[in-house]
């Protein structure tokens, strides 16, 4: 009887201890999103200040032609 009791502590222990990393790896993951979905805002921004700025220069090179 105390080799079964024991087997069954063992699991619940690895269960819990599989539940804990899992908690861990949802957190990193949301983390990671946030991080993405920032960079992508800044690499948006970024190409249309790009987007401006080669426009300007296109119409600065055709006035001094």
């Amino acid at each position: 009887m105390l080799w079964p009791m024991i087997a069954i502590a063992l699991g619940f222990l690895g269960l819990v201890v599989l539940a804990f990393f899992a908690v861990r790896v949802f957190v990193e993951v949301r983390r990671l999103g946030a991080q993405v979905a920032e960079t992508s805002r800044k690499i948006t921004a970024a190409s249309s200040d790009l987007e401006r700025a080669a426009a300007a220069m296109a119409r600065a090179g055709r006035e001094s032609l």
